[in-house]
């Protein structure tokens, strides 16, 4: 279940009223005359099926009180209420299924911002993913991949790309790429100090059996990039944040930028080729597999669309009384 506290102008809280009140997913309605201070106004409160929040939600927006008033959304851990039993039983398929997508917009949003503790988690992990090639040290490689922040810019771009909003993907594409370019410069200029001391040498990259797929895209770093970028996208919608980490060891983009910089900083060329081709196989998938599991999520919702307007009989107020 999701908490709704609305602020509303005084000569909107009927039709807030009437939205909570006529939604079979709604329940436990509490209005709140001149609570309001700032702005002036009224408050509403009500618990809502995470199933039936969408439409909730674009009717309290179609009232305009983004611009005049204020629609917050909280989780709720327990409610213990038969009314809220029911309310899920009204609303359509299972509250870890449902797509909030104000929520999803909200969070997709949060992750286009180039801050620096996204652009330092980024260089740490590139870093750590240059030393584990080096190495030959599988287990750093995974380290670095759980590490690595690089999904949520994925996952807002293809949002963007779902919702044709231009600016938001290309917030999240500009983030994506500079924040790879800051990884691997700074890598790359960590690698050049390190070989000046004499601490790695060229001939670190040329056998190292237990990290090469690093250095081989194929047909499979393609299939496992689409595979994780379904599960990544699942994993935000439905709010498993460990089947996130799963995602994260499974694709090789950290991996890659790691690589590219410490083969620049020995001259391994050829090997630069190569992880750029992985990096770019890999993000090519996620954004296919993203796109796609968005768009079967909003037309599998949209045919479970929960009607909003329940049939109800006139109170003396002049609102529609709950069945």
């Amino acid at each position: 279940m999701l908490h709704v506290r609305v602020i509303s102008p005084t000569e909107s809280t009927d039709a807030v009223v009437r939205v909570a009140v006529e939604c079979p997913a709604v329940v436990n309605v509490v209005r709140l005359s001149g609570a309001a201070v700032d702005p002036v106004g009224d408050c509403v409160e009500f618990d809502v099926a995470r199933e039936g929040a969408n439409e909730v939600l674009a009717e309290l927006r179609a009232l305009g009180l983004k611009e005049t008033g204020a629609i917050t959304v909280e989780e709720i851990d327990l409610t213990i209420s038969d009314g809220a039993d029911a309310a899920e039983e009204a609303a359509p398929g299972h509250s870890e299924d449902a797509v909030i997508w104000e929520e999803l917009a909200a969070r997709t949003a949060a992750e286009t911002r180039l801050s620096w503790s996204y652009l330092v988690f980024l260089a740490l992990a590139v870093q750590i993913a240059a030393i584990g090639a080096l190495l030959d040290q599988p287990i750093l490689i995974v380290g670095a991949m759980v590490l690595g922040p690089d999904f949520g810019p994925v996952a807002a771009f293809c949002f963007g790309a779902l919702q044709r909003d231009l600016r938001l993907a290309g917030r999240a594409a500009a983030t994506l790429l500079i924040g790879f370019a800051i990884a691997i410069a700074v890598t790359l200029a960590c690698a050049a100090v390190s070989r000046g001391f004499g601490w790695i040498e060229s001939s670190m990259l040329d056998d190292r059996p237990l990290t090469s797929f690093i250095v081989h895209p194929d047909r499979w770093s393609f299939i496992v990039a689409v595979l994780a970028g379904v599960a990544g996208i699942l994993s935000m919608t439905a709010r498993k944040s460990q089947a996130l980490v799963g995602v994260f060891i499974s694709v090789t983009t950290v991996p890659a930028a790691g690589n590219i910089a410490v083969a620049i900083a020995l001259a391994h060329w050829h090997e630069v080729g190569a992880s750029l081709v992985q990096l770019g196989v890999n993000l090519a998938g996620l954004v296919i597999a993203g796109i796609g599991t968005l768009l079967v999520q909003r037309i599998v919702w949209s045919r479970f669309e929960l009607r909003l307007m329940a049939p109800a009989r006139n109170t003396a107020d002049g609102l529609p009384a709950r069945r």
